[in-house]
């Protein structure tokens, strides 16, 4: 006995969505994020190492402190200075043959522009062991 899978109606509604071509679109719009998204990150994620132990280092390591206030007064370890005096104490510095760290801590309330202004005049000079200090919350 033969099956016949014709409609008996022809002119009847369809009833049913076809959702293929929704699918299809799902995947295309899929595989573009997929390509996309990593292309928008703007950090590496790395998992640093664990150090065991604390290492001391070979010899003392000598740094200054600069230190600008939310009013924009300069300090040079614990002593004010002023701009003229802090670029005086910087030349001294680079001379130096084997010159000292210098730790930077600025107020938050700073303008950002400031902290820029002195790491340009730092940069200037030849000195690049810079350290930022910032605090932890």
């Amino acid at each position: 006995m033969a099956r016949r899978f014709q409609s008996r109606n022809r002119l009847s509604a369809l009833t049913e969505i076809n959702v293929t071509p929704l699918i299809d679109m799902a995947f295309a719009l899929l595989i573009i994020f997929m390509i996309t998204t990593p292309l928008l990150e703007q950090a590496i994620d790395i998992d640093l190492p664990v150090e065991s132990e604390q290492i001391q280092p070979d010899r003392p390591t000598r740094y200054h402190v600069i230190a600008i206030d939310h009013h924009g007064n300069y300090f040079w370890d614990d002593e004010a200075v002023s701009s003229q005096l802090l670029g005086v104490l910087l030349d001294r510095l680079a001379a130096e043959p084997d010159p000292a760290l210098l730790s930077i801590r600025a107020d938050a309330a700073l303008p950002y522009q400031e902290v820029i202004t002195l790491l340009d005049s730092i940069r200037r000079r030849g000195l690049s062991r810079i350290n930022l200090e910032t605090r932890v919350e």
